[in-house]
């Protein structure tokens, strides 16, 4: 009886473990073998079972419910009134979180302007600020306890952003819309303003609520035993998303690169992302943070949501997938960094 649950978990383990190669992996295929990838992306799931009147419910929607609705059933109801009642740490990540990324592409608004193609510009601009105005990823949380960082902070982190998103993410595009020019200004406004918010609230808000109720109503007892055997559906979800979303622009970046854009694709994700990081560490000791905290501030501020970001910019900018380049790329930079961070964090412990 127990040869299932400890196959499970030996491949949820295997899973969890090399999830970064897994992830690399999957964008290969998508950029070699992008068919199926782009069936799951654009498949109609109610026609595909004789159920009509249900339009844009779509697989990457589905994969998307279903990782947050994860996420959520990992979330241990005691530690949410832990949290209610130590905000300040929460709330001073949160601004930290919106704020900086914000800085980062206002600041870079120029430089974009200079650029040589307006269209490449663009692409850069409005993909980083999908990434920037995702919540946190739920991700942080695994990275943060790698390091011994303070849990309930991370969580709460999280858990903040994602409530948050349906009001955050449209005002952070609308407020980088206000300070890009011209096209690109109408592009983040117009992004800002497709349902936005209702897809946040559908998509994200309600699934991770429903993931912390379902915990609720099993109870402490029995919750651990189902969050097993659904860990394996995280990153199997996951790597479907990415596989999904990348088959859109990949094959077109590798069969005709261009290289120029591409640096600067790199050149802007890894500024941010080293930047957002490193904010986590500097917001951690502005505020008399101990080790656990500013590791957790971190691992929350330099890691984002980027599973919702591809999802949204391929239901809305459908027609310009290569506006997903950045966003896969700060995915892969995001967990990379991450494992520096922790190295680093590892070799300074003392002995």
């Amino acid at each position: 009886m127990t040869a299932i649950p400890d196959r499970l978990s030996a491949v949820s383990h295997f899973l969890h473990r090399h999830l970064l190669k897994l992830i690399i992996l999957s964008y290969g295929l998508a950029a070699l073998i992008p068919g199926p990838g782009l069936w799951i992306k654009e498949a109609d799931v109610p026609g595909l079972i004789g159920l009509h009147g249900w339009p844009g419910v779509t697989p990457p929607k589905l994969l998307l419910w279903l990782l947050l609705f994860n996420a959520g059933l990992r979330v241990r109801v005691g530690r949410v009134g832990q949290l209610a009642r130590r905000p300040g740490m929460v709330l001073a990540g949160l601004a930290a979180n919106l704020a900086v990324p914000l800085a980062f592409l206002a600041l870079m608004i120029p430089m974009l302007r200079a650029w040589h193609n307006p269209d490449e510009a663009a692409v850069v601009l409005v993909g980083l600020a999908l990434v920037s105005s995702m919540p946190i990823a739920g991700s942080s949380t695994g990275w943060a306890q790698a390091a011994d960082g303070d849990m309930a902070l991370s969580l709460g982190l999280v858990l903040g952003s994602t409530l948050l998103s349906p009001i955050s993410t449209p005002a952070a595009l609308h407020a980088l819309g206000l300070l890009a020019p011209g096209p690109y200004g109408g592009q983040l406004h117009q992004l800002a303003g497709r349902d936005t918010g209702t897809f946040l609230a559908a998509w994200v808000l309600l699934p991770s609520v429903l993931g912390i109720a379902a915990r609720a109503a099993l109870g402490e007892a029995r919750a651990p035993a189902v969050e097993r055997r659904l860990r394996i559906a995280a990153p199997l979800t996951l790597m479907i998303l990415c596989y999904a979303n990348a088959s859109a622009c990949l094959p077109q970046a590798i069969r005709d690169p261009d290289w120029d854009f591409l640096g600067i694709v790199l050149a802007f994700v890894a500024g941010l992302c080293t930047l957002t990081f490193a904010a986590g560490h500097l917001v951690g000791r502005m505020a008399g943070a101990d080790r656990g905290q500013r590791v957790a501030l971190m691992f929350g501020l330099g890691m984002n949501n980027n599973g919702t970001g591809l999802v949204l910019a391929s239901m809305s900018l459908g027609a310009q997938p290569l506006v997903m380049l950045p966003i896969i790329v700060y995915n892969l930079a995001q967990h990379l960094i991450a494992g520096g961070v922790n190295a680093l964090l590892r070799r300074a412990e003392p002995a």
